[in-house]
């Protein structure tokens, strides 16, 4: 072997392995890019979903507790009204039927 194919066969073998480490520096490149990708779109779904239970979730269970808790007043108050309102019928009643016991203003 004659010393210009010794020169071009290591010229070769060179470029073979720089191009044998790039490649391999590509893939593991790659590979950490994949998985840093996979855990950002992770942490942007589970990240909200997160912070929904431990700071909303609470103060909407508190929200709808209160809400109930009127709904109920005001049913207790429609209640209480319409007791009111029988009342005042059986005092128009009376005042009907004993008229004295009830001056007129």
């Amino acid at each position: 072997m004659d010393d210009l194919d010794r020169t071009q066969l290591e010229q070769v073998l060179r470029l073979a392995k720089e191009n044998n480490h790039m490649l391999r520096s590509m893939r593991r490149n790659a590979w950490l890019g994949g998985i840093i990708k996979l855990l950002i779109y992770a942490g942007l779904i589970v990240i909200p979903f997160w912070l929904y239970l431990q700071y909303l979730a609470p103060v909407m269970g508190a929200l709808t507790q209160s809400l109930d808790k009127i709904q109920q007043v005001q049913g207790a108050g429609t209640q209480v009204s319409a007791q009111f309102g029988e009342l005042n019928e059986a005092i128009q009643g009376l005042k009907t039927k004993f008229p004295q016991l009830f001056p007129s203003e």
